[in-house]
Order: C-alpha cells, then structure tokens, then sequence
C-alpha cells in the first residue's frame, strides 16, 4: 500500500485551484474539471457526490485537520500573503515556537486550516549564521547535534 496525498473539498475548483498555485506556486499533475491534483494534495469540488453524503453535512471551518507546508524564503512568503486581500489569519500572524521556527495560520478559500512554517534546515542555518555554536543550536531548539547535522546534510 503507498500513501497518496489528501483531497479536499472545495466550493469553486477554479478559484482554489488559482489560490494554491499563485500562494504556493505547485504545479497541476491531473486536472479533471471538478478535480484538480497537485500531486500530494487535491482538490475536489462536489465533494458530496464523490463521496456519497449529504451536501449539508460538509463543513467549512471544521478545525479538525491542517495542510501544513515549510517555506525557506519565510520572510518572503509573509510579505507574499501581506499582498492578497482574501486571507483570513487565525491568531495573531506570526509565532516563533520555542525551537525557534517561526510559522503563521490562516484558512483557505474553503475554510481549511493551512500552516507555513519556517523550513527547520532554515533556522539551524539562521542560528548558527547569527554566532551560536552547534551545542547552543542544539540546547536552543532542545535537538541533538547528530540530529542537527543529519538535517544540515538533508
């Protein structure tokens, strides 16, 4: 058995289909009209009749799952989303967790719950580029050093 990737579903295929490929630049794999894949993930208008259920039981804001994506250019991501007027944040913008990497919440079109945070491989760079030594990396984001040098190499 192979994990495939996700499928979501969406009111308009089209102005979703648009909001992922300009926020998140992916490219379509497979795109048959109601059903768009970008690979990993999908997007499904009609969800009902895919699945056989009731229109009225889909839920928009359901807070039960997140798409979550990691950025390198994070800074730049931010300033991208600060560009559009259809973005919804959940909390206050941007959070540092206390390993450092920093992220941000907001909802799609369609309500789903989506993360981009700071790629981890990025924030060992930005600490140890800001003077800190690997074993002060290390206790800072609370990550064995073999750990850190593994995803240094990745």
């Amino acid at each position: 058995m192979q994990y495939e990737g996700v499928c979501i579903a969406v009111k308009d295929v089209n102005l979703s289909k648009k909001f992922y490929q300009e926020l998140f630049n992916l490219e379509v794999f497979q795109d048959y009209g109601i059903n768009v894949s970008f690979g990993g993930l999908s997007l499904q208008q009609e969800f009902d009749w895919l699945v056989g259920i009731p229109k009225e039981s889909i839920l928009e804001k359901a807070h039960n799952m997140e798409l979550y994506f990691e950025e390198d250019d994070f800074d730049g991501f931010i300033a991208k989303l600060g560009l559009r007027g259809d973005i919804e944040y959940i909390g206050e913008g941007v959070k540092e967790a206390s390993w450092g990497q920093r992220s941000i919440r907001f909802y799609d079109l369609d309500g789903h719950i989506i993360e981009v945070g700071e790629n981890m491989k990025v924030v060992v760079k930005r600490f140890l580029d800001s003077g800190m030594s690997m074993e002060e990396t290390s206790k800072r984001m609370d990550v064995s050093i073999p750990d850190l040098e593994t995803l240094l190499r990745s």
